[in-house]
């Protein structure tokens, strides 16, 4: 079976089960339910405003704009992957992590590479982490989707996990390894791009 038909069928699924209103503001330009969206400084939009009534989690967090770009999973997917291994603070083992870098998910929002920007990731409870999109760039960061060849679930470290080969890199592989991913948060669903 072909995985992305699957994911791609698997969310119009999902989004049968949520309340009309609810699924329109999720997909908005997107043909299943909208999992990652980028708004701020960015140069593309296929979605609107936030609605505070029916982007519950959003506007708790506090969040705001006025347009976003939002991918569904079968947008993430159809980007180039990106496979990397680090040693997971979670249970200390090495797993794979594969997905998009996330400058190629901010380059389909309209974001130039290199541009003189910092990222506000959030995740889906309330975890705030502020990296450049030079830092970014240069940590290889990935908008993880698979772990060990599977799709990440929401209730474990997904649906998305923006994270960085760690056990590589010369600013964090010597802290201890419940230190390395303080700029990874897991449950990833929206970025706010600011001009730094």
């Amino acid at each position: 079976m072909n995985k992305r038909h699957f994911l791609a069928g698997a969310g119009a699924g999902v989004a049968a089960l949520l309340p009309a209103g609810a699924a329109v503001a999720a997909t908005a330009g997107t043909a299943s339910p909208g999992l990652l969206t980028v708004s701020g400084a960015i140069g593309k939009s296929n979605r609107g405003p936030l609605d505070p009534a029916l982007d519950q989690m959003m506007a708790k967090h506090g969040i705001q704009f006025d347009k976003a770009f939002v991918l569904d999973a079968a947008a993430l997917q159809r980007m180039p992957a990106v496979a990397i291994k680090p040693t997971l603070e979670y249970d200390a083992k090495v797993h794979t992590l594969r997905g998009p870098l996330l400058s190629t998910v901010l380059q389909a929002a309209g974001v130039a590479p290199g541009a003189a920007v910092t990222l506000g990731l959030r995740a889906v409870d309330g975890y705030n982490v502020a990296v450049s999109l030079a830092d970014a760039a240069r940590y290889r960061m990935i908008v993880a989707t698979h772990i060990d060849g599977q799709p990440m679930a929401l209730g474990g470290l997904g649906p998305q996990w923006a994270v960085y080969e760690a056990d590589t890199l010369d600013a964090f592989k010597a802290k201890p390894l419940n230190e390395r991913f303080a700029l990874c948060p897991w449950g990833l669903y929206h970025i706010d791009v600011k001009a730094a």
